[in-house]
Order: C-alpha cells, then structure tokens, then sequence
C-alpha cells in the first residue's frame, strides 16, 4: 500500500482541484468566447492569462483544442500557433514539476511486467519516446502525469515537448483557420 501513496496522492490533489472550479463556477471561464475576449482586450496581458488558463485547465481536463482554437480565431494562424506552442511548453513544463513533487517517480513503483517494459522503453529512448508521444497525444493530461511520474528526467521531457509539439500545433492551426474561413466567423 506503502507504494500507492504518491500516486493516492495525485488523484486526491487532481480531484480536489477540479471540485474547487467546477464548484466555484471557474471552469466556466475555460470556452472559447471568454479566451478569445481576453485577447481582443489585450493581446500581452490576453497571452499572459491565456498561458495561465492554459496550465490551470490543462491540469483539470480542458480539452486543448480550445485554447488552439481560441488564439487562431484571436491572432490568426501563425501567431495563434506560435501563442499556443508558447502556452502548451509553459503547461506541461508547469504540469511536471507540479505532478513529480506531488507523485515524485510512482510509476517506477509499479511491478507489473507491462509497466517495467513501458518504463525500459522511455529509459532507452527518453526524447524520442516523449516527441512521439507528443505528436500522437499532443497535451493530454494524462500523458503529462505519467511522464512527470515515469522518472524521466526534466531535461529529456522538455526537449521531447518542445520538438513533439511543433507538428500536431501546426496541423491543428491550419484546421481552425481553414474551419473559421468556412463558416465565415465574424471578424475573421
């Protein structure tokens, strides 16, 4: 049970902060309408509050699409992309340290045989296993918990993020732009 408890620990920390905004009315603010308002208000300080929404509801299962979506509509395809690769390094970089002090390396814990190969495989090939896993997974929070509690080491993680993000942003900026165009979204 002992080895349990870090990752106890993480459950408890991520479901205390999703009844927190979803009782308090906050996760309302994370939609489309209110992200793009924020940029039109100001773009520096719309970034600024964008990269922080990015993080918070990275942690309680915002879908990222929104924040992509939000900042192409706002600032077009190139800067909403290079807003949302800036936002999405800043998130995971954030969700790591945050999950590794809460779960510290948990999922070296684990004794199955499934866990031990997935583990021997990131441990022989950390950037790559985590660029891979970004261009398939993109910021899925669930990806970020598990790799911040695989024991990879920080270094490894960033460079993987910071490589694996560039591709999947790209792709999913020129959808939104093309979609925007399609439907004809007001002031774009």
């Amino acid at each position: 049970m002992h080895r349990f408890k870090r990752l106890f620990a993480v459950l408890a920390f991520l479901a205390l902060l999703l009844a927190v905004f979803q009782l308090s009315g906050l996760r309302d603010n994370f939609n489309l309408v209110f992200l793009h308002q924020k940029f039109l208000d100001n773009e520096l300080t719309g970034l600024l509050i964008f990269i922080a929404l990015f993080a918070l509801g990275n942690l309680i299962q915002i879908p990222g699409w929104i924040f992509l979506a939000a900042a192409v509509l706002a600032l077009g395809e190139v800067w909403g992309g290079v807003a949302t690769y800036l936002a999405a390094v800043v998130s995971c970089a954030f969700t790591f340290w945050l999950i590794r002090l809460l779960g510290g390396d948990a999922l070296r814990q684990l004794k199955g045989r499934w866990a031990q190969r997935m583990l021997a495989q990131l441990d022989a090939r950390p950037v790559g296993s985590v660029v891979v896993l970004r261009m398939l997974l993109q910021t899925v929070p669930a990806l970020n918990y598990a790799l911040a509690m695989s024991g990879v080491k920080f270094r490894d993680y960033l460079v993987g993020t910071l490589l694996g993000l560039p591709l999947p942003i790209a792709l999913y900026c020129v959808f939104f732009d093309y979609l925007a165009r399609l439907l004809k979204v007001p002031g774009y």
